[in-house]
């Protein structure tokens, strides 16, 4: 291990990829996670795939996660890994960083690295002083059924996508810079609309080189700079993407101590999970609202009880949080001066919560503004539209609040979420 790394809950990794020759877009599937509620996408995707070798052999995408007979898929998924493991599909890349862009649909080209973090570093409690944080609440429920699928399998393959806070672009930029110097791993247009991916292997000096900017990132000194808060335990990887996944390779992690003696713990390849890097401020990575809309209630006595839960907020706008509503007889603003949150999603979603709890009622999340119209505007419905977060504000919250309210923000389209490309054998 490179001893650099030490400190910084990140290390180089023993990354497998795919042999020369592999048909690299049916090899790359997009995240499990997406398209969820669309499982013709993955029948598509099972077409294209057909019998070549595929990320989709190693995975179970979350659409069929509640489908009789998953256990027989999680057994399959496990002889696939074995089988191709065998079968030499894969090589080794030994103890490397890989840095890739991603080409959007939508044209921007978005960078980042695909490198190992230390799961000891790691620690979704609210509150939590760790150097690797959540950003939302995790779900507990959601752990046990994602840990059945990982527990067994011999390689692990990322779409947990971790965020920096690097306005000054110390750590990834420098090597956009040198990558035509550097080894190219893969060039290849990724299937389903997904744009096109490549990816280069860091050299020794490069690695070194991120380890130190790493280290200045992570500083007290940054620390205070950035966020104006010196002495406070440093945030150096904020999840923005698959934080249930990433929790599940704890819980993997931390199943496995129990059995383990300790002196073998930092032996133990399920301690170090995979995932992609990126900085928070490059401009392909843009935020995108999630808005609420909350079906089988009276939208006045909603907004009464809103008011009553805020004794200082009023309607209409003002300094403060400001929310938009609309419902059949009409739509407006409610504003709360001095919330005690640092987001308007996390006022609303208080209130939702215990409304809800005790009223009853159902909220879906939504994405864009056209659709919370349409659906609030139905009788029995509340749409409320919320402003998007700026970029800026995602480790200051996560620093003065715990974590985020769920389903504060989205980062892109499904089209645009990571594909499966690099592995990384866990037992």
């Amino acid at each position: 291990m490179n001893e650099k790394f030490a400190s910084l809950g990140l290390r180089p990794a023993d990354i497998l990829l795919p042999e020369s020759g592999t048909d690299m877009t049916r090899w790359a599937v997009v995240a499990c996670d997406q398209f969820t509620s669309q499982p013709e996408y993955w029948d598509e995707v099972e077409r294209i795939v057909g019998d070549a070798p595929s990320t989709l052999r190693m995975i179970l995408p979350e659409s069929r996660l509640g489908e009789d007979g998953v256990e027989d898929h999680i057994a399959d998924i496990n002889r696939a890994m074995a089988d191709y493991l065998s079968r030499d599909i894969f090589r080794t890349l030994p103890e490397s960083i890989v840095y890739i862009e991603r080409t959007q649909s939508d044209g921007a080209v978005r960078p980042g690295l695909v490198a190992a973090v230390d799961l000891e570093k790691y620690d979704y409690t609210p509150g939590s002083g760790s150097l690797i944080r959540a950003t939302e609440g995790t779900v507990l429920e959601r752990i046990p059924p994602r840990v059945q699928v990982r527990k067994d399998a011999p390689i692990e393959l990322p779409h947990v996508m971790l965020l920096i806070d690097d306005p000054k672009k110390i750590c990834v930029e420098p090597i956009t810079a040198a990558r035509e110097e550097m080894e190219l791993l893969y060039d290849f247009q990724l299937m389903m609309g997904g744009g096109r991916l490549r990816g280069w292997k860091l050299s020794g000096e490069q690695v070194d080189a991120l380890a130190a900017a790493m280290t200045r990132l992570s500083s007290d000194e940054a620390m205070e700079h950035k966020y104006g808060l010196g002495g406070i335990a440093p945030l150096l990887f904020a999840v923005g993407d698959g934080n249930h996944s990433l929790a599940t390779a704890k819980t993997c992690y931390e199943n496995l101590k129990k059995v383990t003696p300790e002196a073998q713990w930092a032996d133990l390849p399920a301690r170090y999970a995979l995932v992609e890097i990126e900085n928070l401020h490059n401009p392909a990575l843009q935020f995108e609202a999630i808005h609420r809309v909350v079906f089988g209630v009276d939208p006045e006595k909603l907004i009464a009880a809103f008011l009553e839960f805020y004794p200082n907020a009023h309607t209409g706008q003002g300094v403060g949080h400001t929310i938009a509503y609309i419902h059949a007889e009409g739509e407006g603003y409610l504003t709360v001066p001095n919330p005690r949150g640092q987001l308007p999603v996390g006022t609303l979603q208080n209130f939702l919560d215990a409304y809800l709890r005790e009223n009853g009622g159902e909220v879906d999340y939504i994405h864009g503004e056209d659709v919370t119209d349409e659906l609030g505007r139905q009788a029995g419905n509340i749409g409320f539209k919320l402003p998007a977060m700026s970029k800026d504000q995602l480790f200051k919250t996560v620093i003065a609040d715990g974590v985020l309210p769920r389903k504060t923000f989205s980062m892109g389209h499904a089209a645009d979420k990571r594909y499966y490309v690099e592995g990384r054998k866990i037992r």
